[in-house]
């Protein structure tokens, strides 16, 4: 594991000068697979809460959070890059956005299929009516993103 000087980690919500392709990359290499720039500034564009972290100018872990100020916020799109990865900032993000949804009666986290443990450890539980429509369902089902039935 690699040694890490927090201060020289610089934490952010700013969309401006945010290279989207960087970001685009960040989530390929992670891996959270290809995400397109331009639907990446329309989400991100669109969350109440945002969170990049930069090391040395370049930008190792992101995360945010769509919600509605009161009732709900979904925690989503957290993403390490593998050589910051093992240091703790993906719970940094996850506790940023933590206490930003802070108020929010519930607050719900989309997790990648085996990711489970680590949030579980942050106090997330697996919701037992959580349903989804997914763009590709069989894609999604084979992901491990649904279960029949």
């Amino acid at each position: 594991m690699r040694q890490q000087d927090a201060n020289s980690l610089v934490w952010s919500d700013s969309l401006e000068e945010l290279d989207w392709h960087e970001l685009t990359a960040l989530y390929r290499a992670a891996p959270l697979g290809n995400k397109n720039p331009a639907d990446l500034e329309t989400a991100f564009s669109n969350s109440r809460f945002r969170c990049f972290v930069r090391d040395g100018g370049r930008l190792v872990a992101v995360g945010r959070a769509l919600a509605d100020g009161v009732d709900c916020s979904y925690i989503c799109d957290v993403a390490v890059l593998p050589s910051h990865q093992g240091m703790g900032l993906g719970k940094q993000v996850v506790a940023r956005l933590l206490s930003l949804s802070r108020g929010h009666k519930k607050v719900i986290l989309y997790a990648v299929p085996g990711k489970e443990p680590f949030y579980a450890r942050l106090g997330f539980r697996r919701m037992t009516t959580a349903m989804a429509i997914f763009e590709n369902q069989d894609l999604a089902l084979a992901r491990g993103y649904l279960s029949e039935g």
